[in-house]
């Protein structure tokens, strides 16, 4: 299967497959007399199980590491479970650093509504941003400095 039939046939841009090649995502595909790329079907699972795994919030090199251990015979399920378990922590690491986040805004946002455009500084460049929030833990500040 040359390499446009494959790129048809999962969806995934030609360049995109060179390139999962070259990271060792794909085996290096035999080559015809002419120099194309020759791909045997089992390439079309590889691909769907990378694009599934991005999907899911695995990098390349997790995927990579995955596609070693099935490559040398060992069923990867423990390791994918363990890796899922990292990302679900790490997404939920983030909600909550987002939901922080979104209160800060709301906070700034309501403050805004007070303050008078005619009284912010050259210094402050901006007060609704520069002008203290009542009710604010050090976290919280810190975060609006990031």
């Amino acid at each position: 299967m040359l390499i446009g039939e494959v790129s048809a046939a999962t969806g995934i841009d030609t360049q995109t497959i060179r390139f999962y090649e070259r990271q060792g995502l794909l085996p290096t595909a035999n080559r015809a007399p002419n120099g194309y790329r020759i791909y045997n079907d089992t390439v079309i699972s590889r691909l769907q199980f990378v694009r599934a795994s991005q999907s899911a919030g695995l990098t390349l090199a997790d995927i990579t590491g995955i596609l070693t251990q099935r490559d040398s015979g060992d069923a990867p399920c423990a390791h994918v479970s363990g890796l899922l378990e990292e990302k679900l922590a790490d997404v939920r690491a983030r909600q909550f650093e987002l939901a922080a986040l979104a209160a800060d805004l709301g906070r700034l946002i309501e403050s805004s509504h007070d303050l008078d455009p005619a009284d912010c500084s050259d210094a402050d460049i901006c007060h609704i941003i520069s002008a203290p929030r009542v009710g604010q833990d050090e976290a919280s500040n810190a975060r609006t400095l990031h």
